[in-house]
């Protein structure tokens, strides 16, 4: 992780490395997860992962992401089912909205065929059906 630098390292499915940036706001909540958090999970035991579980500071899994995550959308007052994969699905869309890149968002999804990673411009084709229907003269 180089919170400095605005970007995180993450290791995907076969062990491979994938770049993500991070913006301000995720940077200083991990900043602050790394101060007061961890030191909280961890206790005096030592671990190399950056996100650990609350019992023995091993790698928070898959699962555990899915609870804390599901938890606090839960308090947030999110009523739609919340899920990593919800999460990168709007990431994806966030960015196809905004313009970005495919490719771009491949490298950062991780995904290894741009074919997997073109499933996500379905959105952004019915938003711009949406669009037209509302704005163009002529249907």
């Amino acid at each position: 992780i180089n919170l400095d630098g605005g970007y995180l390292t993450c290791i995907g499915k076969g062990d491979k490395q994938r770049i993500v940036p991070l913006g301000h706001e995720a940077a200083d909540w991990i900043r602050r997860y790394i101060a007061e958090g961890r030191p909280a999970l961890l206790k005096t035991r030592r671990s190399p992962w950056l996100f650990v579980n609350a019992r023995g500071g091993s790698q928070l899994s898959r699962v555990g992401f899915w609870k804390i995550l599901k938890e606090y959308g839960l308090k947030a007052g999110v009523t739609r089912d919340i899920s990593p994969h919800v999460l990168r699905h709007s990431f994806a869309t966030h960015l196809l909205e905004r313009g970005a890149d495919l490719r771009a968002i491949q490298m950062m999804l991780g995904h290894a065929d741009l074919s997997t990673t073109q499933i996500y411009t379905h959105v952004l084709e019915a938003r711009l059906r949406a669009v037209y229907d509302k704005f163009h003269p002529r249907k």
